[in-house]
């Protein structure tokens, strides 16, 4: 089994704290058995959560055995980062763990030097202070999550998440994911980054919501739809719909599409046994050249090695 072991010291984020036990620990497998064990361990036994105290029942040595590490949001980010959770991220990490922080946990993963040229985010309050203690890691403040393969950081609050449910569809595929995006009341994906959570001056122009539009893409992401054709069923010009689109998304509407198809095309795989040609129809491709051309793009394999890596055994009847 998957062992998560989740990090915790003095000063850290009740809530990316709580997140990610209470996604892990509910996610299920088609077989029903559990698909993560689930740990927390300190720095010490006794932490100073600030609001409260607790104990943890395990120490540093807890990460050894980890497959993937999680380490939760710190209130100041100014606090000197102990060197044994230092020395010990380091040793998981070369031990195969994946490592992963939750918004200003990125300043404890920076410490490590594992984001050392590499790609990464945190709250956007703090990206400022987290590019300029580290020029070494490329800080971008604009999306909800980082995935650099093993090593993964997300934004604030609520892309605690977006981040843990990417991990769970990264180990079991969309179906286990989309379940345990319903236990946790949340989309599977949000294609806006936190860029549209950032403090700026009100747009001059009037608020449109999009979420009409969208829910009307996902009836027909079989159809041939054209950036005409979505503009038309937004009732604005091109210009307005791709404006808005941004604002809202982060995205494109045609980009939007294109994952939201892919989405569909994993579903597909993972839970029927259709050959490639329909799920590429059935997904909105307009050829299989073309499914597995944009699938590979965002999935990273093909649509086969992913059916062969998700799709769900049939269940056994009588």
């Amino acid at each position: 089994m998957h062992r998560v072991v989740i990090v915790a010291l003095d000063g850290v984020v009740a809530f990316d704290l709580s997140t990610p036990i209470e996604v892990f620990e509910r996610v299920r497998l088609a077989s029903g058995r559990p698909g993560y064990q689930v740990q927390v361990c300190g720095v010490k036994r006794d932490i100073d959560a600030g609001r409260f105290r607790m104990r943890v029942r395990q120490g540093l040595s807890a990460l050894r055995k980890a497959d993937t590490v999680i380490l939760p949001g710190i209130a100041d980010v100014a606090r000197q980062v102990p060197e044994p959770l230092i020395r010990a991220v380091r040793r998981a990490a070369e031990g195969g763990a994946r490592v992963a922080s939750i918004c200003s946990g990125a300043f404890l993963l920076a410490a490590t030097g594992l984001l050392d040229g590499k790609r990464a985010t945190t709250h956007w309050l703090a990206a400022g202070e987290l590019a300029r203690r580290f020029p070494r890691v490329s800080v971008d403040p604009s999306v909800l999550y980082v995935d650099e393969g093993k090593v993964l950081t997300s934004a604030g609050a609520a892309a605690a998440l977006d981040l843990c449910l990417h991990i769970v569809r990264r180990d079991y595929g969309a179906a286990v994911a989309a379940t345990a995006a319903r236990l946790s009341v949340m989309p599977l994906e949000r294609d806006g980054g936190q860029a549209q959570f950032i403090e700026r001056a009100p747009p001059p122009t009037e608020h449109v919501s999009l979420s009409r539009v969208l829910e009307w893409l996902e009836a027909h992401l079989h159809d041939d739809l054209s950036l005409g054709d979505i503009a038309r069923r937004a009732a604005m010009s091109v210009r307005s719909l791709n404006r808005h689109f941004k604002e809202q998304t982060g995205t494109t509407p045609l980009q939007w599409l294109l994952k939201a198809r892919v989405r569909r095309a994993q579903a597909l795989l993972e839970t029927t046994p259709l050959s490639i040609e329909r799920v590429a129809s059935g997904a909105g491709f307009g050829s299989v050249a073309a499914f597995r051309q944009h699938f590979h793009r965002v999935a990273g394999i093909s649509p086969q090695a992913y059916r062969r890596a998700f799709q769900s055994p049939p269940r056994r009847v009588g």
